[in-house]
């Protein structure tokens, strides 16, 4: 058996690893990348969830206060409206762990960042 502190193989096990009520969080963003991607193969990569479709398409994480959601500083550009009410930085955003993430939103994004990868 692995100590806790060790390095997640898969995004199971990652996911694992949370408090249930943020595992419950991590999953439903799971499957909206999945549904938006279908072909993207998950990994983890920089020690985090990612999904990786002709290069890494995006990648997620949990924090004490927050989700992070990184779809590369592309995907922050290119929705940097829908986005101005997160705090985001050049390549990742920050939803509140507190409340709803906006599913809708993340799916769009992750076509753009797979519309991207593709080219």
């Amino acid at each position: 058996m692995k100590a806790a502190s060790a390095k997640p193989e898969s995004i199971d096990d990652y996911i694992a690893t949370f408090p249930q009520e943020v595992q419950v969080i991590l999953e439903k963003l799971r499957q909206t990348i999945r549904k938006a991607a279908p072909d993207a193969t998950e990994k983890i990569s920089y020690q985090i969830p990612t999904f990786y479709l002709n290069g890494n398409l995006v990648h997620f994480a949990a924090y004490k206060h927050h989700i992070g959601f990184y779809p590369a500083s592309s995907g922050i550009r290119a929705f940097q409206d829908e986005l101005k009410n997160y705090k985001t930085s050049k390549g990742a955003v920050q939803f509140p762990i507190d409340e709803k993430i906006p599913h809708a939103l993340v799916k769009k994004i992750v076509a753009f960042r797979v519309k991207e990868n593709a080219k």
